[in-house]
C-alpha cells in the first residue's frame, strides 16, 4: 500500500470548487454537443476504446487550453486492469461471473497533471483502480514541491484528484462527477480544469 494519507480538511483541495470563473454560454452549447454526442456513441457502438478521448476528453482539453504553451502532453504506457462483476440472468434465475477486462491510458500534462483515462468495453468501469494507480504516478512527481494533479475518467464518470509530497504524502478526492445527471456536469468539470490550469501556469 502506498504510505499516503487522505486528508479530510475542506481547505487542502479548494481548487475543485473555490473560485470557480463562469464558462462562457458558447463554452456551454459547445459542451452540450459533446454530452450528446457521447450518449449517442454509448447507444449506438459497442467498443467504446477510442470514444472518452475523441469524443469527451479531447474537446475538454482544447476549451481548457491544454494544447497551449505553457503545456505539453506526453503518453505513457497503458496498463492492464481487469474487474470481475457479477450477472444476474432473470431467465435461468441465477448468477454468473464475468471477468471484464480493461486498460488505463495515462496523458501527462507539463508533469503535474495526469490523465487517466480507463478503456474497456464497459463504460462503467470502476474509477478506484485507476486513482490508485494515479496516485503510483504523482508519488514519482519529478517537481515534489508543487501540487500534483489528476482527472481519471471512464467516459461518463470524472474525478479529481490533488497530491502534495513534503514531509507526509497527503491526497485529497473532488466529488464524483457524472454524464447522467440532468444537468451537464461538463461545465463544472471544464471550470476545475481551468482553475487547475492556472494553478500550473
Amino acid at each position: 500500500m502506498l504510505a499516503l494519507h487522505k486528508s479530510e480538511d475542506e481547505q487542502f483541495f479548494t481548487e475543485w470548487f473555490d473560485y470557480i470563473p463562469e464558462i462562457s454560454e458558447l463554452e456551454k452549447q459547445y459542451l452540450d454537443r459533446v454530452k450528446n454526442n457521447y450518449l449517442n456513441v454509448l447507444e449506438n457502438a459497442s467498443l467504446l476504446e477510442e470514444a472518452v478521448k475523441m469524443v469527451v476528453l479531447s474537446p475538454l482539453l482544447d476549451l481548457a487550453g491544454f494544447y497551449r504553451h505553457p503545456f505539453y502532453i506526453a503518453t505513457e504506457e497503458s496498463i492492464e486492469i481487469s474487474e470481475e462483476i457479477i450477472i444476474y440472468n432473470e431467465v435461468n434465475a441465477e448468477e454468473t461471473k464475468e471477468i471484464i477486462k480493461g486498460k488505463i491510458d495515462v496523458l501527462v500534462l507539463q508533469d503535474q497533471l495526469w490523465l487517466l483515462i480507463i478503456e474497456s468495453k464497459r463504460s462503467s468501469f470502476s474509477l478506484a483502480k485507476a486513482i490508485f494507480q494515479a496516485l503510483t504516478y504523482m508519488l514519482a512527481n519529478p517537481q515534489p514541491k508543487h501540487p500534483a494533479y489528476s482527472l481519471v475518467i471512464n467516459g461518463e464518470d470524472f474525478q479529481f484528484i490533488k497530491l502534495i509530497k513534503q514531509d507526509k504524502p497527503m491526497y485529497a478526492l473532488s466529488d464524483r462527477f457524472t454524464l447522467y445527471r440532468r444537468e451537464n456536469e461538463l461545465y463544472k468539470i471544464l471550470n476545475i480544469l481551468k482553475n487547475i490550469g492556472k494553478a500550473l501556469s
